[in-house]
């Protein structure tokens, strides 16, 4: 199995079955193990495809007779691959990206088209670079260039004005920079450092997220004695501020209402220093099995897990939580350059969320005690997601006001903070 083999195989299962990339990729190479440069090469050629497919198809279309969305699949795929290659890859030889896509095409049982595929990729080869321009229309090309749908674009030059809603698109194609917080139940932020600097990765401390390191040049984090040893958790810089916004403490009782995959609660567990009893919740079992797990390999004995459905009232629970964290399920149009294919997502599946977290939120908030806070958090920019939901709740519960922490942004997005875009709301119970 080479590398666009593989990479083809991901994008199949993305388009045909649903799947997210991150997980198709992952199964995928679990399946057929590649080396690590193949590995590698993999990965950039399935996210660059699904970061730039609107960008690679208007320049297909300007050397292919047909359109691409009536060629045979796997056949609009495969062009894309070589494409991305030849556009974005400079290490690669053009010679090379197309000859390899032409097998692909004969692999896949569309030899027929081989020459298609051939003629094509010369095509763009041969022009690259005098490609043929972007659209005239100021928002369509910017939809191109940075290959989101109109929806989006205009939805996110209505909210941000035009300057800043170019950057956040753009930033949405960059790498992610990789955050982790070291495990202070295990190790420091000192040691960790030197001892991830020595196995030859870069990491430094993060600018601004506390007792977090930022890395570079990582490849398989999994595979690194200090992952199996259980001495960092890996979590975006955002999504360490929840439980800084909460004031989480040793000795305190905190729920976690939607906790899979388990990161914030593991976060709260090192803020507590494991002092205390955290109560993750989640719908599945299958997910609750993964914050065991997670929780084994941390060290962390005070995390205890619960079937549950968040909007369903617990009496039990009812005024019993110094905090109580409310990560909602969102659209997740903040973590694109995690997820890039959650932006060729279809919107109306977003129409439903507020309500559901308008009641996810009011649920969790009967579960804080008398001073206690209710942080509410999603990983999107809507803000009938995030401050349409928090701002209904509070006109209806007098009972709490926002108290947010003046060194903790409410709203960050990637393009100005480098993280995630994230939304935090920390809400304190006055009786």
């Amino acid at each position: 199995m080479s590398a666009r083999a593989a990479a083809l195989r991901v994008l199949d299962a993305v388009r045909k079955n649903g799947a997210w990339a991150d997980a198709a990729l992952a199964a995928e190479l679990k399946r057929e193990p590649l080396g690590a440069a193949d590995a590698a090469l993999a990965s950039r050629i399935v996210y660059g495809v699904l970061q730039n497919r609107m960008l690679l198809d208007w320049y297909l279309a300007a050397y292919c007779d047909q359109r691409l969305d009536h060629l045979q699949q796997p056949l609009p795929d495969i062009l894309r691959i070589g494409a991305y290659q030849i556009l974005f890859l400079d290490k690669v030889p053009d010679r090379a990206a197309v000859s390899e896509a032409v097998e692909l095409a004969k692999a896949a049982k569309r030899g027929v088209a081989a020459g298609l595929v051939n003629a094509v990729l010369r095509k763009l080869a041969r022009n690259k670079n005098a490609l043929p321009p972007l659209p005239e229309d100021d928002v369509e090309r910017l939809c191109v260039e940075t290959s989101h749908p109109r929806w989006l674009t205009e939805r996110m030059l209505a909210l941000l004005g035009r300057e800043e809603a170019e950057a956040y698109l753009h930033a949405n194609n960059d790498v992610a920079p990789l955050t982790v917080q070291p495990n202070p139940l295990k190790t420091t932020a000192e040691k960790l450092l030197a001892e991830l600097s020595g196995a030859g990765i870069g990491a430094k401390p993060h600018p601004w997220a506390p007792d977090c390191l930022e890395l570079t040049g990582v490849g398989d984090l999994t595979t690194l004695p200090a992952f199996y040893r259980g001495e960092f958790l890996v979590q975006d810089a955002a999504a360490r501020l929840v439980t800084l916004a909460a004031g989480v403490s040793a000795g305190m009782r905190v729920l976690d209402v939607c906790a899979a995959p388990g990161g914030k609660s593991f976060s709260a567990a090192f803020a507590m220093r494991n002092d205390g009893e955290i109560v993750a919740c989640d719908l599945h079992e299958n997910k609750l099995g993964r914050i065991r797990d997670g929780a084994a390999r941390l060290g962390v004995t005070c995390v205890k897990t619960q079937a549950a459905d968040g909007r369903v009232f617990r009496p039990e629970w009812e005024g019993a939580f110094d905090v109580v964290l409310c990560d909602a399920p969102c659209s997740g149009l903040g973590v694109i350059r995690k997820k890039p294919d959650i932006r060729y997502k279809d919107p109306a599946t977003f129409a439903a969320l507020p309500e559901i977290q308008g009641a996810l939120l009011a649920n969790a908030a009967r579960y804080v005690k008398s001073g206690g806070a209710l942080v509410y958090s999603t990983c999107t920019v809507l803000p009938e997601e995030n401050e349409g939901v928090t701002g209904a709740f509070l006109r209806t519960h007098a009972e709490f006001s926002v108290e947010m922490p003046d060194h903790i942004p409410g709203t960050l997005l990637p393009h100005r903070d480098g993280t995630d875009g994230f939304y935090i709301c920390n809400m304190r119970r006055s009786q």
